[in-house]
């Protein structure tokens, strides 16, 4: 089957030719990386923007004087500014630098949730990651809070409008992913947002597979906290960003403590920084934040509704060409969805898929995705789950379908 003609205007093997990693073979093949939705490979800017902080500005930020502390100091403040632009943030000091969503959820649950009584509830939905799972019901044996749950349908799509029926007086906050990482379901953020605050709730959004696909603002959407990886954004593992509304977070007590988190110590007492220095308690990592702006500044280079556009047609692409495998079942059919493809195959358990795949030289992943919730709705133990991004190609999904006809022919 012929690959389709791209209808956007976007140039993937200049953009291909941006990212080193995707030049190499595996097993004698082309690699094709579909993995984007567990990490994304990384542009040379980034991988440049590192080596050079690391060859000529690394120092400790903040509390030097010298020359190399007052670059690595504007460097890193610089990354915060960078990403308030990437939000559309109103300031900077609305900007954490955490190590990714999963701290970012913990910070919250922690710091904000310090609040929670006993009875009060906290909403999720259905097709949460573990990381908007968890933090909650750690807070819970803490404090007997109840987690309440907003429904899906069977196609992965979130049924909104349960969420005005769960909320009462008793709930602090809902919490909710932009895009679900196992079925690639776009949820209407804004939607949720504007009924919660309708009640007086906050919310919060896991952006973490939203950003690397879709422009965020987080001021249109009037999210009171929203975060993402920086490694889900073609930029370092180990940083990440949590943008809260200014007047939440001078509500907040620290998370951590540590150096540089503080205005005055003693052994009697101690007092602490405004924000967002209250919130990033000892050495953070710099180079990544220096690696997280190079990676949105790269992107503000790109034509990203172009790039979404192509996607969408990779996701298109993949979905047809992917049923032609007999017995290939997608789970996660929603209207509205990212550029990701879940799937299992009758009589294959994904994880021989996944392996068999490998020695074609396609890159997938396989397991319940940190969301086994998920799973139990649908079913099955496992997925197996081809994640696109924007330098991925038509000819890679071609490649991708060849590979578990190979598969199937093997293990049935």
């Amino acid at each position: 089957m012929n690959a389709p003609q791209c209808v956007t205007t976007w140039d993937v093997e200049a953009v291909r030719a941006d990212f080193p990693i995707l030049a190499q073979t595996v097993h004698g093949k082309p690699l094709a990386y579909l993995d984007n939705a567990a990490t994304t490979q990384k542009p040379n800017a980034v991988i440049d923007a590192i080596a050079h902080f690391y060859r000529h500005d690394n120092a400790n930020i903040h509390r030097g004087v010298h020359a190399l502390a007052e670059r690595a100091t504007i460097a890193y403040e610089a990354a915060r500014e960078a990403a308030r632009r990437f939000l559309n943030a109103r300031s900077a000091n609305e900007i954490v630098f955490v190590r990714g969503t999963t701290e970012a959820i913990n910070l919250v649950a922690a710091s904000f949730g310090a609040r929670f009584q006993p009875g009060d509830e906290v909403i999720v939905t259905a097709m949460e990651h573990h990381a908007n799972i968890v933090p909650w019901q750690l807070v819970q044996a803490r404090t007997g809070i109840v987690l309440k749950v907003i429904p899906m349908d069977e196609s992965g799509a979130l049924q909104t409008e349960q969420l005005a029926a769960l909320i009462t007086p008793r709930t602090r906050l809902v919490a909710v992913t932009h895009v679900s990482n196992a079925l690639g379901t776009i949820n209407p953020v804004a939607e949720l947002i504007a009924i919660a605050h309708q009640h007086g709730v906050p919310v919060l959004v896991d952006g973490a597979q939203a950003v690397p696909h879709m422009p965020v603002d987080v001021q249109a959407l009037d999210a009171d906290f929203y975060c993402f990886s920086g490694h889900k954004l073609f930029g370092p593992t180990g940083i990440g960003v949590l943008y809260c509304k200014a007047e939440l977070l001078e509500s907040m007590p620290p998370y951590q403590g540590g150096g540089d988190m503080i205005r005055t110590v003693s052994f009697e007492k101690s007092t602490f920084a405004p924000p967002p220095q209250r919130f990033e308690a000892g050495t953070p990592h710099i180079a990544g934040a220096i690696g997280l702006k190079a990676a949105i500044e790269y992107l503000e280079r790109l034509d990203r509704l172009a790039a979404l556009r192509y996607e969408q047609e990779l996701l298109a692409y993949a979905t047809e060409r992917l049923q032609t495998v007999p017995g290939l079942k997608i789970v996660g059919t929603a209207p509205e969805k990212a550029a990701v493809v879940s799937f299992t195959i009758d009589g294959i358990h994904p994880h021989d898929l996944g392996t068999i795949v490998d020695r074609y030289g396609v890159a997938i992943r396989v397991g319940h995705h940190c969301a086994m919730p998920v799973m139990t709705f649908f079913g099955v133990p496992a997925t197996a789950r081809a994640s696109f991004a924007f330098y991925n190609t038509f000819a890679e999904i071609d490649q991708l379908t060849d590979a578990l006809h190979r598969a199937r022919d093997l293990l049935v």
